[in-house]
């Protein structure tokens, strides 16, 4: 039973960044409306490029691992997922406390929405934080 789910994405190292790929991409596959909501450190490494990078020696171990077992990055599960119908948005407020503009995340984001809006899509959705 396909429906909406939403990945409110605070954090940006390889763990959370790999949970929510991971997750995000299997739901799009499974044929769910997939949404990844980007707020603050998961945001401006996103616009940076940085998004789902190692950020301690733990984690370089396991992107190590994942590498070897050919298990694509979160970046390109984030990518595989958009390709699938995947929506990468962010809270216009959000953007604005972040430095940014709408106008600077054309491309890098399909949506800057105002927080009712997305408040309103997640009635009835499944949502997880990380």
């Amino acid at each position: 039973m396909a429906g909406r789910v939403f990945f409110f994405l605070q954090h940006a190292t390889y763990e959370p960044a790999f949970q929510a790929g991971s997750m995000g991409i299997t739901a799009a596959a499974m044929g769910d409306d997939v949404y990844f909501v980007f707020a603050f450190e998961a945001l401006r490494q996103l616009v940076r490029g940085g998004f789902g990078l190692a950020h301690s020696e733990r984690e370089r171990t396991e992107a190590a691992r994942a590498e070897g077992l050919n298990v694509p990055t979160p970046a390109r599960m984030l990518e595989e997922a958009r390709a699938l119908g995947a929506r990468l948005v962010a809270c216009d407020t959000t953007v604005r406390i972040c430095g940014l503009t709408p106008q600077e995340l054309q491309g890098t984001l399909d949506e800057v929405m105002g927080l009712a809006s997305i408040w309103r899509l997640t009635e009835g959705a499944r949502v997880l934080t990380l």
